[in-house]
């Protein structure tokens, strides 16, 4: 789950990570009163789940309170489009307004899990201000990397290590420290999946500051965070993944047109790379789980042709805890009640494949049966090209 950056820094704040002053606002007028509080001049700051906010308009510097109520009128309620947003661009429905601060340096801090070293690790860059994706490729030896032991943690010395390899020494260096500590705190105790402060600023006074800050956490752990949980914004979320969410189906959005409807997300990823290999390009990863019921095949069915930009679907079930003529009732169900709005290959494998198959032969519906993955996909990757 992703929040804004100013629920980040709210959480920051709590845990000791200094940020700079400012509120958030759902209209002009409120700008207005926070630059009147804060008293000097202030950063508007458009509050949306996509980065580029910059180069696409949504952050402005502002001089006087009557300029922060004039240039939040034309921001609140605009659509920005960034290269994270797509040209449908998002809505902007609240502001940040912050505190202008007197920049020295713009460095970099963020936290991961690393998967092959099932560790998170600490990153630091001298390069801060820019996707941390092209200084890894541009200037990887920029990146400086602590790797957390867990059964030990997060050590003071590794953040003194990553502090010192930034160029930091005297009264700014033991801010750091103290920053980068008080950030993994922050990551650990929130069943965080990233921490990102970029850029972390230095001001010319000295300080280290969160100018930015993004957050992502474990869905699995939501559970233990009510109120984390609270932060969601739906209105930033893909439509059918929140709906997909709501019938415990894992279902994310992709840039293809063949759609995939799948058990077990092994088999997902390898449906989707050889729908690639055969010159398709996948509409969407839905995994129904392998205990999936006959009802959660009626729901992702839905979901999947919801999709305008499904062309053809494929779906490909191994039966082994589902069976699969309860897949085939599913599949019929759904298409009987919403039509089969796309060609639909379908490709069944397992317990009761054959009652399964026989439940689709005589549905009297024009699906296209495949009996091997290659083949499903052969038929389907022709059937979404224009």
């Amino acid at each position: 789950m992703k929040i804004h950056e100013y629920q980040a820094k709210q959480i920051l704040s709590q845990y000791g990570v200094q940020i700079p002053r400012g509120e958030v606002a759902d209209e002009p007028s409120k700008a207005r009163e926070i630059a009147e509080k804060i008293g000097s001049k202030v950063v508007l700051k458009a509050q949306v789940h996509a980065g580029g906010r910059g180069k696409g308009g949504g952050i402005k510097l502002v001089s006087s309170p009557q300029e922060a109520e004039k240039i939040a009128e034309g921001m609140i309620g605009m659509t920005l489009i960034t290269h994270q947003t797509g040209p449908e661009g998002k809505l902007v429905k609240r502001i940040l307004v912050e505190e202008a601060l007197d920049i020295d340096q713009e460095l970099y801090i963020g936290i991961v899990i690393d998967r092959a070293r099932e560790a998170p690790v600490v990153m630091a860059s001298s390069e801060g201000g820019v996707e941390i994706e092209k200084v890894a490729a541009e200037t990887p030896e920029l990146i400086f990397k602590e790797y957390v032991d867990p059964a030990t943690g997060f050590i003071a010395f590794q953040a003194r290590k990553l502090a010192f390899k930034l160029g930091l020494e005297g009264e700014t260096l033991k801010q750091a420290v103290k920053f980068i500590l008080g950030l993994y705190k922050v990551f650990e105790a929130t069943d965080a999946s990233l921490a990102e402060i970029n850029p972390l600023l230095i001001t010319k006074q000295g300080n280290v500051l969160a100018l930015d800050a993004k957050m992502n956490f474990d869905d699995n752990a939501l559970r233990r965070h009510p109120d984390i949980m609270k932060m969601r914004d739906l209105d930033e979320e893909e439509p059918l993944e929140v709906e997909a969410s709501k019938y415990d189906l894992n279902y994310i959005k992709l840039d293809g047109n063949v759609g995939c409807m799948v058990n077990g997300a092994g088999l997902a990823m390898a449906t989707m790379d050889i729908i690639m290999h055969t010159g398709g390009m996948p509409a969407n990863f839905l995994d129904v789980g392998g205990g999936v019921s006959e009802e959660a095949v009626k729901n992702a069915f839905k979901i999947l042709v919801s999709d305008k930009d499904v062309k053809a679907a494929l779906i490909n079930i191994f039966g082994g805890i589902v069976r699969c003529d309860l897949v085939a009732k599913g599949i019929i169900q759904a298409a009987k009640e919403i039509g089969l709005k796309v060609p639909m290959v379908v490709r069944l494998e397992g317990t009761n494949v054959e009652q399964g198959k026989k439940i689709l032969e005589e549905s009297g519906l024009a699906f296209y049966p495949a009996s091997s993955m290659k083949e499903a996909a052969e038929k389907v990757v022709p059937l979404a090209k224009p």
